[in-house]
């Protein structure tokens, strides 16, 4: 999970962003579940919230108007496929600890705040998805996948790759929550990419 965005940052981002266009790429099956239960956030998430919280388990959130860039994934993939990140990503760190970083001093496995960490999630989409390769070619990234990025000040983010495009066509936008909320922007390429990755059901369609 980053840290909280400087306001430098967070309008840069905002400078950033090319307004939702009605070109869209065919899309259906999982993918498209998917990306609805993303874009369901936006208007509904508004606000940009890094705090630690005690969450329950399994199925602890925050409420649905509140959270940071992982909350985004986690909320989707519970709402269009029942897949718990908390719980799945607890199993497989109470299991496999050390293969997941220790940027946080831990012990050991934390329920409230594991899942909600972009670099655990990179782990665990990669031992338990496909990751794949990051490129600079936008045909490569497909709606439904899942993109990691730094963004500056070395804060780790992550979103969805969407079915639609920007307004010349030439780039997927990505429903994410960069500061302001659930949004779709045009940011796919905006900052480095860390990871690209695949998980679910789209995984075996």
């Amino acid at each position: 999970m980053r840290g909280v965005l400087t306001s430098r940052l967070f309008g840069a981002a905002l400078a950033l962003v090319v307004s939702f266009a009605a070109q869209a790429r065919p899309v259906g099956g999982a993918a498209a579940k998917l990306i609805a239960a993303a874009r369901a956030q936006i208007g509904v998430t508004t606000l940009y919230d890094p705090k630690y919280v005690s969450l329950s388990y399994p199925g602890g959130d925050l409420p649905r108007g509140r959270g940071v860039c992982t909350d985004v994934v986690i909320r989707a993939y519970r709402d269009a496929f029942g897949l718990d990140l908390q719980k799945l990503v607890h199993e497989d760190m109470a299991k496999n600890f050390a293969v997941y970083p220790h940027n946080w001093g831990l012990a050991g496995p934390q329920t409230s705040i594991d899942h909600r960490r972009v670099p655990n999630l990179r782990v665990f989409f990669a031992r338990k998805g496909r990751e794949l390769p990051v490129t600079k070619e936008p045909a490569d990234y497909l709606p439904g996948d899942i993109v990691t990025q730094n963004l500056p000040g070395a804060l780790p983010h992550v979103m969805i790759v969407s079915d639609a495009m920007s307004k010349d066509g030439k780039r997927p936008l990505v429903i994410h929550n960069i500061g302001g909320g659930a949004q779709i922007e045009d940011t796919l390429f905006s900052f480095d990419i860390t990871g690209h990755y695949r998980y679910g059901p789209m995984v075996r369609e």
